[in-house]
């Protein structure tokens, strides 16, 4: 296979790209090698559909982990005193201790020891589910503390109310509690997704092919990393901010709906 290079492209280029200065003819060339020489473009294209994947998939599992542990530590911070149940107290130990062990320890090795010690995935499949569950372990552990927060800002007569009407402990929490929580935390879920979205980049040292891994691989058949990097930066950058400004869009309707 012949080797693309700046000479042979400018053999093939119109008039009006050798008319440029030599910078910018070898910022297209790079562009060009970047995007349009073998379709390059579909490899972001498909790159984009596994960080996606695998931000969707770990916010979900993430949120589940999340509320349970929140669950389970605000049932047993809101015991009566002299009344505690040793089940509860036997769960929230491993939820301190599962938090302090997600949230005291880097991402990175967490993924190196999920994916190269625990699972050790045989094919793509395995690799994106390995990705998938060690995120969303870790961002339970951050979801967790969120929908703490969020459950303990509702009001206790909220659960004296449900009991009142007949509804134990879990269907209260279902029908009463939760649903009230989660539109106050919804914001900071937001949050989670971005962060969440960006930490997806450091799935490619599982050799996942997200849009990270991508990149790496076209700086590897070009040996030019700095039109791919940006590209890349640029590309999270744009996601971000549209994340962001669908959220600004959610908390003033939240506003709006709290002042009916």
């Amino acid at each position: 296979m012949v080797t693309l290079t700046l000479s042979n492209w400018l053999e093939t280029a119109p008039d009006w790209v050798l008319s440029l200065p030599e910078n910018l003819q070898r910022l297209l060339f790079q562009l060009y090698q970047t995007f349009i020489y073998q379709d390059r473009w579909t490899w972001f294209a498909q790159g984009l559909r596994i960080t996606f994947i695998v931000t969707i998939g770990a916010l979900i599992l993430g949120i589940i982990i999340g509320l349970l542990v929140a669950m389970i530590r605000t049932a047993h911070d809101s015991q009566r005193m002299g009344k505690h149940n040793p089940v509860l107290g036997v769960l929230n130990a491993l939820c301190k201790v599962y938090l302090a062990v997600i949230r005291g320890t880097p991402m990175m090795v967490q993924l190196l020891i999920s994916c190269f010690v625990i699972m050790v995935p045989k094919d793509d499949f395995g690799s994106l589910i390995c990705g998938i569950v060690t995120l969303g372990i870790n961002s339970g552990a951050y979801v967790a503390e969120i929908a703490r927060s969020g459950l303990m800002s509702i009001s206790a007569g909220q659960m004296e109310a449900g009991r009142s009407l007949g509804l134990n402990y879990g269907k209260t929490m279902r029908y009463i509690i939760i649903p009230q929580a989660i539109k106050n935390i919804l914001p900071a879920l937001g949050n989670e997704m971005i962060t969440l979205l960006k930490d997806t980049s450091l799935v490619s040292v599982i050799m996942l092919r997200d849009v990270t891994k991508q990149a790496q691989n076209i700086v590897a058949n070009t040996y030019q990393p700095f039109v791919p990097y940006v590209s890349l930066a640029v590309i999270y950058l744009v996601i971000v901010l549209i994340l962001t400004k669908l959220l600004g869009i959610l908390e003033r309707r939240l506003r709006a709906s709290d002042r009916r």
